[in-house]
């Protein structure tokens, strides 16, 4: 089943989505215990649920229309906006290693994808 374009570019947007949300989790990681309340006041958990919560809902519709061995790799981009991600919004190194293996995911989606 040949995958529509616009399938492709919905599946990078649920790849952003779900990175973000990971950022948001790490970010509030940070006030995190297991009180219940803090749950519901702690806003960085909150959207990082809604954002990957909307993630997957967006995911599992894009499953619909293509082959799951090329949307699953299009959406592991989610590894590559995280690296990134870290660095620009947590201070994380981006060391030469990581760098290249990035370029190595991307490569390898593109060539899936292809």
């Amino acid at each position: 089943m040949k995958v529509d374009v616009l399938i492709i570019f919905i599946v990078l947007f649920c790849a952003l989505l779900g990175a973000a949300g990971q950022i948001l989790f790490k970010i509030a990681s940070n006030k995190f215990s297991f009180n219940p309340l803090m749950w519901i006041t702690n806003f960085p958990l909150i959207m990082a649920v809604f954002l990957y919560g909307l993630s997957a809902i967006l995911f599992v519709w894009s499953l619909k229309y293509g082959d799951v061995s090329i949307i699953y790799p299009i959406f592991a981009t989610s590894y590559v906006w995280v690296c990134f991600f870290a660095y620009w919004y947590l201070g994380e190194p981006l060391s030469e290693l990581k760098v290249i293996g990035t370029l190595m995911i991307i490569l390898g989606i593109f060539l899936i994808v292809k």
